[in-house]
């Protein structure tokens, strides 16, 4: 896998469940929120943003896990692999845990967030920070600079 050139594609780790990404990424990110620091067993989770239509599922089924709510995070159901999460009322994307690639190597946060919950010595190269979320009249800006800096891959 390139970073330059799409399709990607990934899965869980026993491989039971995989996806393909046709899509250049809106953002990437790292959230440091306790919820992420424990479904990680880390100190924070990494993420891609992919436009909804460019992400499927190509082997297996997912199953929904973490908290069970509107908003849904996806699992392995044999290696529970935290795989991607579809987020409540943000049908338009969804947030693709960037380890899950292949090919992930390329990957670099973009935005941080929930940094009021980060553990003190979780530092990432992430050039915005935010205490929680970006404020939505934000999101705009981001998208578009993310793109600039970031290039988009070839289909």
């Amino acid at each position: 896998m390139n970073k330059n050139s799409l399709p990607w594609e990934g899965g869980c780790r026993c491989g039971g469940v995989r996806f393909k990404v046709s899509a250049p990424p809106l953002l990437t990110m790292a959230c440091h929120c306790t919820g992420c620091q424990q479904m990680t067993g880390s100190a924070f989770s990494l993420s891609v943003a992919i436009p909804s239509e460019g992400f499927a599922v190509t082997k297996g089924e997912p199953v929904i896990g973490g908290l069970h709510g509107a908003t849904r995070h996806y699992f392995c159901p044999h290696c529970m692999s935290w795989m991607f999460t579809r987020p409540e009322g943000m049908d338009w994307f969804v947030n693709v845990r960037a380890t899950m690639l292949d090919d992930p190597g390329w990957f670099m946060p973009f935005i941080e967030t929930w940094t009021s919950e980060k553990l003190a010595w979780a530092t990432t190269p992430a050039i915005h920070s935010y205490a929680a979320l970006p404020p939505l009249e934000a999101y705009e800006g981001l998208l578009k600079e993310y793109r600039q800096k970031a290039g988009s891959p070839a289909a």
